[in-house]
């Protein structure tokens, strides 16, 4: 049975209760149009990482994701929320929360690559280990769109993790991401849909846009594209989504004709 899916692009800034009414807003209209699965980008709740800590000690977080798939009987991929370290370290974990229909928490993945890079933007020097901690599980799960790999973001950029999410069954891959101006305009379409030709899966691309301070601004483009290679469905640089059907028998199909997993 195929399942339609919408990759969500919000433009988040310091406000969580905009925020909030914003994704609200855009969950609503796919699933009128049909969507059943929806994810959302990197820090969709804020991209102010003053109130990283906060959110992640506030478990009333995970309960309102939960309500919103609840309330429109829709699966949400929650791109990434702060959420507690499993251990003792102070920083948090950049988590992508997976909830299904019915509103169960059903999976997280934790961002494994983060990101510590210089970009020559207005904002010049990222460092997300000063307050995230990475993760270390790859995760695939089950869902009506086919079986999914998660990733948050850089991880596109370590095409290792997604052969590996393919080895362990991955049809779909997901990337909600915060991907910058600078480094989107070079490089987001490009490594999207290599990672799609390589792996031979869907990938499901949801991204901030525009500017959220005075000095970070992101990319946008969200994207659906198929294991060929071809964009199905896309954003430009403006609030909104993107919907495709992803037909697992064409991915069995060019995995057939073309194997690249050889035993």
């Amino acid at each position: 049975m195929l399942c339609t899916v919408a990759v969500i692009q919000t433009n988040s800034r310091d406000n969580i209760a905009a925020n909030k009414a914003q994704i609200e807003r855009l969950v609503q209209q796919a699933a009128q149009d049909g969507a059943e699965l929806v994810v959302l980008p990197e820090m969709c709740l804020t991209m102010d990482g003053a109130q990283y800590a906060q959110l992640a000690a506030d478990r009333t977080v995970p309960e309102w994701f939960a309500a919103l798939a609840a309330r429109y009987g829709i699966w949400i991929l929650a791109g990434a929320v702060p959420q507690p370290c499993p251990d003792d370290d102070p920083r948090v974990r950049s988590a992508l929360l997976v909830f299904n229909s019915q509103g169960d928490l059903v999976s997280r993945y934790d961002k494994v690559h983060l990101f510590d890079v210089d970009v020559a933007d207005s904002q010049g020097s990222y460092r997300e280990s000063e307050r995230f901690a990475p993760g270390e599980d790859l995760v695939v799960v089950d869902t009506p769109a086919g079986r999914i790999g998660l990733s948050i973001c850089f991880d596109l950029r370590f095409p290792e993790q997604f052969q590996a999410l393919r080895q362990q069954g991955a049809e779909l891959l997901v990337v909600p991401a915060a991907f910058t101006h600078t480094t989107g305009e070079a490089h987001w379409e490009i490594l999207l849909r290599a990672r799609a030709i390589e792996t031979q899966c869907f990938v499901l691309a949801a991204n901030q846009c525009g500017w959220h301070d005075e000095k970070r601004r992101t990319w946008g483009h969200s994207m659906i594209i198929d294991p060929w290679g071809r964009v199905l469905g896309s954003c430009a640089d403006e609030i909104g989504f993107a919907l495709a059907t992803p037909d697992l028998q064409s991915l069995r199909d060019i995995r057939a004709q073309m194997p690249l997993k050889r035993s």
